[in-house]
C-alpha cells in the first residue's frame, strides 16, 4: 500500500518506508493526536497504540508518505476483530427489566391463589356460587396491576425527555431506569473528562525570561494564522495541535507571529522529521543571523551546551514536568554571522543546528472539562465510582486522575500489559483499588467491565470509536459521544450529544427519579388491590356478607387505579436523590418500606372499614346496601386519598408539598366526583346496588381516610429514621 495524506489505510499492514508518517489511530486506540509511523520493529508485546511499525485498517493517514505490506484483511483485521466480538456478545436484560419479570410471576401466582382461596371460601360458607365466581374474577381483575405497564412506559418516556433536555439521548427506553441503578462510571479520557486540544500549562526558562521561549515557540512553529488581519477571537489557526498551542499562547502574550516575522525576517525553515524531532528556523536580526529551534527536549539538550551540572538539572525538570502529564517541548537558539550565510542552502543551514544554547521547556496538557470535577464530586456522593480506562499513557491518566481528585497513585493504576498479565478472578480481587487503566486495547475494556459484572456492579461505559463498541455493547450501560462513530453509537444507550462527562450524572439523577416514580406507581396499585382482596377474605371468613360486589370492585379499580397511576408518572424528581447509595444489583423490587405499606397499612385499613361495617350492620340496624356504600366509598376515597403519601416514598408529607403536581391534583379530583356518581344519580344507584350518604356518613369516612394518610406517614417516619 501507498500511504499519503488523507487516505484511509484499507487494511493492516507493516511499515517498510517512512517519511514524516503520521496516523490517526483515534478509530482503534483513542488516542487523539496521530501516531508517528518508522520501519523500526517494535516488541511483540507491545500494545495496540505503541506499534508504530504497523498501520491498522479504519485509520487515516495525516501528514507524510509511506509504503506497508499487507498482513491481514477482513475480518482478520484488528478492526475486523471488534466486528466479530461485537456479533459474540447478546445483550441482557436490564437489571428493573430482571426485576419486574420476577415481579409478575410472583403476582400472578399470587391473584390466581387469592380468587382461588376466595372462591373456596365462598363455596364452603354457603354463599351464591354465580355471585361468589364473579366476585372472585372481579378480585383477580383488581389484583393484577393493568396500569402498571402503561404507567412505567410514561415514566422512562418522561424521564427519556428530562434526560434529553440534559444533552444525553437515550436511544433505548428501558435503559433510562438502568441509569438509576449504576454504580460504576468507566469513563474514557479525551474528549469526555477533557477537552481534546492542547494548552500550555506551565512555561520554565533558564534564564527567568519567559517572552523569549514564547517567542522561539511562535517563530520556529510549523503553524500558521490563516487570517492574520482578523480580530484575535475570530483567527483561525492552521497546524498541528501542539503547535497550534504553542503559537495561542505566544499570541496571548502579545507576541505575533506575523510581527515577529516582519522584526525578524525568515532567511528559511528546517520541517520537522521524526529522526531529528525539531523545527529550525533562521531569521535575520541585528545585522546577523538567529536560529530557532524547538522540538523534543531530550533531543535538543543533546545538541545544546552546557555542563553536565546544568544539562541534569534541565532533565530533572523535564522528568517533573512530564510527571504531571504535561506533554514538553524544548526550545534553543543560536546567533550566527550573516556573513558567513549570506546565501545558505537548508543543508549547510541544517548542519548549524549543533551547539545551541537551550532557552526553556513548556508544557503543554489537554485541559478539563469545565464541570468535570463538581460531576465527578457528585456522582462520588452519590456513591458511584468513576474510574478513567484510556489508551494514553499511565503518566498523563494519572495527571488527569489527580486533578479530578481520583485515586491515582502506583497501586491504583494499571496499564493493559500488566493488566494482560492478570486472570480474570486475579483483576476481580483488584477492582476495589484499581482507578486508573492506562494504555487499554478494546479487549482490555471489555474484560474490565466483564469483571465489575461478575463482582454485582452495574457499570456504564463511556467511548467514542470503533475499538470501544464491544465493551459499550456488554456494559449495563454503553454511553457513546456525540462525536464519536456510528457504529459505538449504535451500540450505545445513551449518547452524550455535548460529549461532556457532566451529562453522565445528570442522566443518572433522572434514572434514580426515573425508579423512585415506577416504585410509587406499584405502592399505589397494589396497596388497593391487596387491600380489597384482604377485607373479602376476612368477611367470608367470618361469615359476614359480602362487603362489596363484584361491580363495585371493578369501578373502584377503574376510576382509581387509571387516570391516578398515571398522574403519578408526572412526579419531579426529588433533588436530593444524589445524596442517597445506589441500588445493589440483586436488591429487591418492593423494598422493606413498600412492603411494610402494601401488606401491614392494607391490614389495618380493612380493619377500620370491618368496625365500620360491623358498628352500622350490627349495632345501627342500617341496611346492606348502605353498609355496601360506606365500603364502596370508603375504599375509592381513601385509595385517592392515600396517593398524596406515595408521591414521596423518603419524606413525610410535611416536608414537601403534596399539591405540586398538578396532574395528581386533577386526578384525585375527578376519581372523587366519578365516586359519587354511583352514589347519587338514581339510575346509577340501581345498577351498582347504591343508596345516597348522609353528612355523618362522609365525616366518618373523612376521619378514615386521615387514619390511614397518618398510619402510612407514621411508618414512612419510622423508616426514614431506620435508614438514617
Amino acid at each position: 500500500m501507498l500511504l499519503k495524506p488523507g487516505s484511509n489505510v484499507a487494511a493492516d499492514a507493516r511499515i517498510i518506508e517512512s517519511i514524516g508518517l503520521r496516523v490517526n489511530e483515534a478509530v482503534l486506540t483513542g488516542e487523539w493526536l496521530a501516531s508517528s509511523k518508522t520501519p523500526e520493529p517494535v516488541s511483540k508485546e507491545a500494545s495496540l497504540a505503541d506499534r508504530n511499525s504497523m498501520v491498522y485498517m479504519g485509520t487515516m493517514v495525516e501528514e507524510g508518505n509511506g509504503k506497508a505490506i499487507v498482513v491481514e484483511t477482513g475480518l482478520r483485521t484488528e478492526l475486523g476483530n471488534i466486528a466479530s466480538s461485537l456479533g459474540n456478545i447478546h445483550e441482557e436484560k436490564t437489571p428493573y427489566q430482571q426485576k419486574l419479570a420476577t415481579f409478575s410471576w410472583v403476582i400472578s401466582l399470587m391473584v390466581a391463589v387469592a380468587a382461588a382461596v376466595l372462591f373456596a371460601q365462598g363455596v364452603f360458607t354457603n354463599q351464591n356460587l354465580t355471585e361468589m365466581f364473579l366476585v372472585a374474577v372481579a378480585v383477580a381483575v383488581a389484583a393484577v396491576p393493568e396500569g402498571l405497564p402503561l404507567a412505567i412506559t410514561i415514566v422512562l418516556a418522561l424521564g427519556m425527555q428530562r434526560i434529553l433536555r440534559k444533552r444525553g439521548l437515550v436511544r433505548r427506553l428501558t435503559s433510562a431506569e438502568t441509569l438509576g441503578s449504576t454504580t460504576v462510571i468507566a469513563t474514557d479520557k479525551t474528549l469526555t473528562l477533557t477537552e481534546g486540544r492542547m494548552e500550555v500549562e506551565e512555561i520554565f526558562s533558564v534564564k527567568g525570561d519567559r517572552e523569549s521561549v514564547l517567542t522561539i515557540a511562535a517563530l520556529a512553529n510549523e503553524a500558521f494564522v490563516e487570517n492574520p488581519e482578523a480580530m484575535f477571537q475570530e483567527r483561525t489557526i492552521v497546524g498541528r495541535p501542539t503547535e497550534r498551542a504553542l503559537l495561542e499562547a505566544s499570541m496571548e502574550a502579545g507576541l505575533f507571529k506575523d510581527q515577529l516575522e516582519k522584526q525578524y525576517p525568515v532567511v528559511l525553515r528546517i520541517p520537522f522529521t521524526h529522526q531529528e524531532k525539531y523545527v529550525g528556523s533562521l531569521h535575520r536580526k541585528d545585522g546577523g543571523l538567529v536560529m530557532y529551534v524547538s522540538g523534543a527536549p531530550d533531543a535538543l539538550l543533546e545538541i545544546s551546551q552546557g555542563t553536565k551540572g546544568e544539562k541534569d538539572r534541565l532533565e530533572t525538570k523535564i522528568r517533573e514536568l512530564a510527571g504531571k502529564g504535561l506533554r514538553v517541548i524544548g526550545f534553543a537558539f543560536k546567533e550566527l554571522r550573516a556573513s558567513e550565510l549570506d546565501v545558505i542552502p537548508a543543508k549547510a543551514a541544517k548542519e548549524e543546528i549543533r551547539d545551541l544554547i537551550f532557552a526553556g521547556l513548556i508544557g503543554l496538557k489537554d485541559p478539563l472539562r469545565k464541570g468535570a470535577k463538581e460531576a465527578i464530586a457528585s456522582a462520588k456522593q452519590a456513591g458511584i465510582r468513576t474510574i478513567i480506562v484510556t489508551g494514553d499513557h499511565l503518566f498523563t491518566a494519572q495527571a488527569v486522575a489527580k486533578e479530578l481528585r481520583i485515586p491515582a497513585e502506583d497501586g491504583n493504576c494499571i496499564d493493559g500489559e500488566e493488566l494482560e498479565k492478570l486472570s480474570d478472578e486475579q483483576l476481580v480481587k483488584r477492582l476495589d483499588n484499581l482507578f486508573v487503566y492506562a494504555r487499554v486495547e478494546p479487549n482490555h475494556k471489555l474484560r474490565i467491565v466483564e469483571a465489575w459484572q461478575a463482582k454485582g456492579d452495574v457499570i456504564a461505559m463511556t467511548g467514542d470509536g470503533v475499538n470501544d463498541s464491544p465493551a459499550l455493547k456488554k456494559a449495563d450501560i454503553g454511553i457513546a459521544l456525540g462525536s464519536g462513530t456510528d457504529i459505538a453509537k449504535e451500540v450505545a444507550d445513551l449518547v452524550l450529544l455535548g460529549d461532556d462527562f457532566k451529562i453522565i450524572p445528570a442522566a443518572i439523577r433522572e434514572g434514580r427519579g426515573i425508579v423512585d416514580n415506577i416504585r410509587k406507581v406499584i405502592t399505589y396499585l397494589l396497596s388497593g388491590s391487596f387491600t380489597e382482596t384482604i377485607l373479602i377474605g376476612s368477611f367470608l371468613t367470618l361469615g359476614f356478607p359480602l362487603p362489596i360486589t363484584a361491580l363495585q370492585i371493578l369501578w373502584i379499580n377503574v376510576i382509581g387505579d387509571g387516570v391516578p397511576a398515571l398522574a403519578l408518572a408526572f412526579e419531579k424528581t426529588d433533588p436530593s436523590v444524589m445524596e442517597r447509595a445506589p441500588e445493589k444489583k440483586r436488591s429487591l423490587l418492593l423494598t422493606s418500606e413498600m412492603r411494610f405499606i402494601i401488606f401491614f397499612i392494607g391490614i389495618i385499613t380493612d380493619l377500620l372499614l370491618l368496625g365500620l361495617f360491623l358498628w352500622f350492620f350490627l349495632y345501627q340496624s342500617v341496611s346492606l346496601e348502605h353498609v355496601r356504600t360506606l365500603v364502596f366509598a370508603g375504599l375509592g376515597i381513601d385509595s385517592l386519598l392515600f396517593i398524596f403519601s406515595c408521591k414521596n416514598l423518603r419524606k413525610n408529607i410535611w416536608e414537601y408539598n403534596p399539591f405540586d403536581n398538578g396532574f395528581l391534583s386533577a386526578s384525585v379530583l375527578l376519581g372523587m366526583f366519578l365516586f359519587t356518581i354511583p352514589v347519587y344519580v338514581p339510575f346509577m344507584q340501581e345498577v351498582f346496588g347504591l343508596v345516597p350518604l348522609r353528612f355523618f356518613d362522609w365525616m366518618l369516612l373523612a376521619l378514615l381516610g386521615i387514619a390511614n394518610i397518618a398510619l402510612i406517614e407514621l411508618a414512612k417516619w419510622i423508616f426514614i429514621r431506620l435508614d438514617r
